[in-house]
Formats: structure tokens, sequence, C-alpha cells
């Protein structure tokens, strides 16, 4: 599987990351073993996890130890404060039989009141820096769903990457709130490594029966999976992460393998089609 700079960390990650959300829906752990155990094959070297995602760093921890050395560990918090954020980076560290974290991330910011909290004099970003020192995190991150709050951060911390939603019904729907294009640029700009999320997002779920694991309406066919991840892929971005459905995440690492960069044609096929799709964000909804 191809790999790609992680902005300055000098890591190169695989163009797919496996994301921990896959245990929110709580799959069976044969499931998930299978699921992981296919990544690993394929040369995925890149694991987002986080406290929020119910089990998963239960699950994921035999797995971490085993394969630690090949693993880019990443981690986030959805605490604010330096207090709180403490505690949960050893709680995490101890759930996962870890001994540090490659990336330790702010987690789902919403507002700007909350990345103003997060990095002030006694915000979660101290806790996190204290960490670093002690050698227990490498790199720091932020992740959100709002662009804006991503630039806003970018401007007061020199993080060293940014976990933001990227995909082609975004792209098709553009308007401040959900234009991920000037992050983009000023990631590129300043060495901060881009991972993406909801690739393969279409949409919020009609009412009804939800057949997956996400709490987003998700492309469903192969090739549907492979356009919307090699449209994100085709865009300024070191990595994607994968859904939060077993099923779904097999298909992206299936696509993820036989990865081509759409011309510049096929990416505007792929933005018409996602026009009759509603995009997602933005929203305040935190999965």
């Amino acid at each position: 599987m191809e790999k790609r700079p992680l902005g300055r960390t000098g890591h190169k990650s695989t163009i797919l990351a496996l994301g921990g959300a896959v245990f929110i829906g709580k799959p069976r752990q044969s499931e998930v073993d299978a699921l992981i155990e296919q990544a690993l094959d394929r040369g995925v070297n890149h694991v987002d996890v986080a406290p929020t995602y119910g089990d998963a760093e239960l699950c994921l921890a035999r797995w971490i130890k085993e394969y630690r050395g090949n693993l880019f560990l990443a981690c986030k918090t959805m605490k604010r404060t330096r207090k709180d954020a403490a505690e949960e980076i050893q709680t995490s560290l101890k759930r996962l039989q870890a001994d540090h974290f490659d990336l330790y991330q702010l987690h789902a910011l919403v507002r700007l009141e909350e990345l103003e909290t997060a990095l002030g004099p006694h915000g979660a970003i101290q806790a996190i820096l204290e960490a670093k020192k002690q050698g227990l995190v490498k790199y720091v991150g932020i992740t959100s769903h709002k662009p804006n709050i991503i630039a806003e951060a970018l401007g007061r911390f020199v993080f060293d990457t940014a976990l933001l939603p990227v995909n082609c019904v975004l792209r098709a729907h553009l308007q401040p709130e959900n234009d991920y294009g000037p992050v983009l640029t000023l990631a590129k700009k300043r060495g901060v490594g881009v991972m993406a999320m909801k690739t393969i997002a279409k949409g919020a779920w009609p009412d009804g029966k939800r057949p997956y694991d996400t709490w987003y309406q998700p492309f469903d066919t192969q090739e549907e999976v492979d356009e919307a991840l090699w449209f994100t892929l085709s865009q300024d971005v070191a990595t994607a992460t994968t859904a939060s459905d077993v099923r779904l995440a097999t298909m992206m690492i299936n696509a993820a393998e036989r990865f081509r960069p759409l011309n510049e044609e096929e990416q505007l096929a792929a933005i018409s089609r996602a026009t009759s799709h509603m995009p997602l964000f933005p929203t305040d909804i935190i999965p």
C-alpha cells in the first residue's frame, strides 16, 4: 500500500489508517480481529483510536503490543482541561498496553470556546505538552468536523497534524462552514500532516433501518467506495481513516490497495455525481 509523508513528523503513513471507531458498533471480536489482520497484511501502519470508541483500546491492545514497532499509534482526547486530559492520557496508555503515543490529538472540537479552553494555561494542551516532555507523546494534533476550527487552531498553536472531513459530497456543496480547501492549503504551507475522515460519507441517514454501524449513510458498493476514497486521496492528504463498520472498512482496505489518483476530469465527474446527495456537514453532531 502506498505511503505518504505525514507532514513534518518524518513518518510515512499508509494512505489508509485503521480507525478504532470500528469498535463502536460492538461487532464480534473475531470480525474485528480478521479486519485488523487483513489491514496489517496489506501493510497498514497507522492506527487511530480514542477512549470514546467503546472498548476499542482494550480490543486493540494485543495487536498494538505485538506489532508496536511497525505501527504509528495515534490517540486523542475530548477532555479540555489539563487535569482531565492528563488522567486520560495515562488511562489510554494502560488500556492499550503502550508506553507512548506517536500522536496525541485534541479531539472533536466544535466551538471556538472549547479551543480557547483547551489551548489555555489550564487547558488540555498543557497536559499533552507535559506528556511530550516525559516521552509519552511524540507529536501533537487536532481533529474537528469544522474546517474553521482547524484553521483557527493552526494559527494559535504549532500542531503537527490535523484530522478533518474531506470528501466529494462536501466538495459538491461548498459553503464556508464545510470548505476544507483553505485548511489543506494552510496545512501544506506549514508542514502539517492532514488526515481525512468521513471519506465515504454520503449524507445523513434517512428515517428507517440503518444497515451499517455508521452514524452517517455511506457509499456502500465497492465501485462507490473506490471513487469516494480515491477522490479524497487525490487531494493534499497523507492518509484517510477507515469507516466504523467492518464491512465498509474492508472495502476501503481493498480500495486503498488498488489506489490510483483521479485526474481532473474524473474528480469533476465524482463531484457531479455527488450533487444528488446532501452533505453531512456542517453539524454539531459528535460521533
